[in-house]
């Protein structure tokens, strides 16, 4: 499964929250370090819902870039 991942860039660092994963966020010092830190709390995510027999919710949130010119 893929799942959509938003980064933003913060006052000392980056953030990333998932928006189909309510509650799975991960911050770093780059955006490489990020998006390695957000697999990671993706993989954590799912394996503790796994473990409280909650089923995966299925990816449907949509990533666009829009021309604004």
């Amino acid at each position: 499964m893929k799942y959509a991942v938003v980064i933003e860039k913060a006052e000392a660092n980056y953030s990333a929250h998932v928006p189909d994963l309510p509650g799975c966020v991960a911050t770093g010092a780059s955006v490489a370090e990020t998006e390695a830190n957000i697999r990671d709390a993706i993989k954590f995510h799912l394996d503790g819902m796994r473990e409280d027999g909650l089923p995966f919710p299925a990816p449907h949130t949509v990533c666009e870039y829009v021309d604004a010119g």
